[in-house]
């Protein structure tokens, strides 16, 4: 399935583009859960254009980054490939996460990804939780395990999240299930609940460079240098 992007409406109302992620730990090809993750993409795509709201999607594979996802959890530094996946990811306006399900749990590589992002990057970003699996048996993991993945994130995940066993492909329940949480996802946005969160919320985070709120936007100028840790870190005294 090829996800198409919304141009820009002329009109004077139309918003500014909206740019989705897609982040898809599948390895297989074709794979269901990037086909799950495109499904879920684009309908979000058709409900943003019915309120004349461009967007633009772009997609995250982890598979092929899988080499530089271990060095980096070995080395502590994320190589270029991966450090503009990580960059990307931190532009998104939202973000579909999909991932396999393995022995009753989420894909290895999926995880590897999510730690060694900043913990500062997902603030407040709405986010659709998606995964796929051989079996219905699976079918709780998204909630149990990946809803509390992005929490700790302190992402927006929406209250509808997506499973797809071989079985559900076929069956109309899951292209309603799709709809519910695209329409979520898309309220979410033009709520503009995400970027007021971040901004609020600031002060009380542990932070890294990273994220979509506004004082996020920072470099090494902004490091204040002056405190007894950063003295200590480069080798002088309190």
């Amino acid at each position: 399935m090829t996800l198409k992007s919304v141009p820009p409406h002329d009109s004077p109302g139309a918003d500014t583009s909206v740019n989705l992620v897609v982040v898809s730990a599948g390895v297989s090809d074709p794979s269901s859960t990037r086909l799950l993750a495109d499904r879920t993409a684009q309908k979000a795509v058709d409900l943003l254009r019915e309120s004349e709201t461009a967007a633009t999607v772009g997609v995250i594979e982890l598979g092929p980054l899988a080499v530089d996802i271990a060095q980096a959890i070995v080395s502590g530094f994320p190589g270029e490939r991966l450090q503009s996946a990580i960059e990307r990811l931190a532009a998104a306006d939202a973000v579909i996460a999909s991932t396999p399900v393995y022995k009753a749990g989420i894909s290895g590589l999926f995880k590897s990804f999510a730690d060694i992002l900043d913990n500062d990057l997902l603030i407040a970003k709405p986010v659709i939780l998606a995964a796929t699996a051989g079996t219905s048996r699976h079918a709780m993991v998204v909630d149990e395990q990946l809803r509390p993945l992005f929490a700790f994130l302190r992402a927006l995940p929406t209250p509808t999240s997506l499973f797809a066993a071989p079985e559900d492909w076929g069956d109309p329940a899951l292209g309603r299930r799709i709809e519910r949480a695209a329409t979520e996802l898309v309220l979410l946005l033009r709520a503009g609940v995400g970027r007021s969160i971040a901004d609020g919320g600031w002060d009380g985070y542990q932070h890294q460079f990273g994220g979509k709120a506004t004082r996020a936007e920072r470099g090494v100028a902004d490091v204040d240098f002056s405190t007894d840790l950063m003295r200590l870190a480069a080798g002088g005294s309190r």
